[in-house]
């Protein structure tokens, strides 16, 4: 591995690390920034479905990180800084002191994703999903219990967005997803693929811990707030989780990890 030492923010070599949170904004064409350690070791992995191209590392942190930039591939540039230039590249102070830029994959159609499912399989749905914290927190779920496959509508906000991915801890990199159909489209397709499609909604007097396991399955998450869309409720097969003490709901992603438990569990 050959480092190569920056030792000015502007320099070009390292533009598309530069104003990150600006950047975040407006997308990136395709790539992503991926920050921390947790992050980059995912995005080094055999795991990791999307290509690395480049990392930009505090010189203080690059002896510890060396079995993880070792684990890049050899074409991959590897830049190192002192942290007041880090700083001023990113556009802030960057205390964690590790960026590295991925490449998205390419997207898939539903049913090709859905043709490579097998028959025992559970997959989440997110419908108008807009928090960042919430889409991470569904992929580390989703990751966690081992559903196959994430499957985001158009309302969705973008889970390559850089706090989305820190929250998900790298699930976001390794995780199987579609991304960009209309809820109502998303769920007409996995019935079509043999899928029962399950709507998270307090409304439901079904309880979760008595819903059957087994065979091909979806688990619908809408927005807090608004929930599923009436459209989309009336597709899919509504499912409660009981509550005490007046609440009558919880925050999406932990709604979401407790029926990935019992259904993959």
């Amino acid at each position: 591995m050959a480092l190569i030492h920056i030792d000015d923010p502007l320099d070009t070599r390292v533009t598309a690390f530069r104003d990150i949170r600006e950047r975040d904004l407006t997308g990136r064409q395709g790539l992503f920034v991926a920050e921390g350690e947790v992050v980059l070791r995912v995005l080094a992995s055999p795991t990791s479905l999307c290509r690395p191209v480049a990392a930009l590392i505090a010189e203080k942190r690059i002896a510890a990180l060396a079995d993880i930039l070792a684990a890049l591939p050899p074409e991959v540039p590897v830049y190192s800084a002192t942290q007041p230039v880090l700083d001023g590249v990113a556009g802030f102070h960057l205390h964690r002191g590790i960026l590295a830029l991925g490449h998205k994959p390419a997207p898939r159609p539903l049913e090709e994703m859905l043709a490579d499912i097998g028959g025992e399989a559970v997959v989440v749905v997110g419908c108008g999903i807009g928090n960042h914290d919430n889409m991470g927190g569904i992929f580390r779920a989703a990751a966690a219990f081992g559903a196959a496959a994430v499957l985001l509508d158009e309302q969705c906000c973008d889970p390559f967005y850089r706090k989305a991915i820190r929250v998900s801890v790298g699930a976001v990199l390794r995780t199987a997803m579609s991304t960009g159909l209309a809820a109502g489209d998303l769920v007409d397709g996995l019935k079509a693929a043999g899928f029962r499609v399950l709507a998270m909604t307090p409304a439901s007097t079904s309880p979760l811990h008595l819903a059957p396991r087994g065979g091909r399955l979806a688990i619908a998450l809408g927005a807090e707030g608004p929930g599923l869309p009436q459209d989309v409720l009336a597709r899919c097969e509504p499912v409660g989780i009981p509550m005490s003490g007046g609440f009558d709901s919880l925050n999406v992603a932990t709604a979401g990890a407790i029926a990935l438990h019992h259904f993959t569990r």
